[in-house]
């Protein structure tokens, strides 16, 4: 099994992959979409980079969204993530979790509380009001890992 794993992070892509994050995401192991997909196509080119783990998010709509799950339990290496679109709808019993991914703000957010790492790497879609195009790479290497939110514009 391999040791070490970099993981590109994003959300609220809503129908754009820019090419910045493309090349970024052409360096990962997996990738973690937290929903706002919008469109089927951004799916199907995330899926030719690498595996691929995806939550529905409030504006994924259609016969193609149908399939896709609200929330999400999955590991990767010995990190065990816990993944849906909105914060406010995760669960308040939580156990086993060591990171815990959201997107619908757009806003990047990195916290830990009693060792559950919350995090929300922003939107690397369309540009919305004043707020960075961002997203996250995080590397795993057995239980540890590191976060590096990257800004694009």
């Amino acid at each position: 099994m391999k040791e070490t794993y970099r993981v590109g992070i994003i959300s609220d892509t809503h129908g754009l992959l820019r090419e910045e994050v493309i090349n970024q995401l052409k360096t990962c192991d997996y990738i973690i979409h937290g929903g706002d997909i919008d469109k089927e196509e951004v799916l199907d080119e995330l899926k030719n980079i690498a595996p691929l783990f995806v939550v529905r998010g409030n504006n994924d709509k259609g016969e193609w969204a149908d399939s896709l799950s609200r929330e999400l339990y999955f590991n990767i290496g010995d990190i065990k993530f816990y993944m849906i679109h909105n914060i406010k709808d995760i669960p308040n019993n939580l156990k086993n979790v060591d990171v815990i991914v959201f997107g619908h703000s757009h806003k990047y957010f990195y916290e830990v509380v009693d060792n559950i790492a919350y995090l929300n790497p922003g939107s690397c879609g369309k540009k919305r009001f004043n707020l960075p195009i961002n997203f996250v790479i995080m590397t795993i290497k057995n239980k540890d890992y590191n976060i590096e939110n990257i800004n694009i514009i």
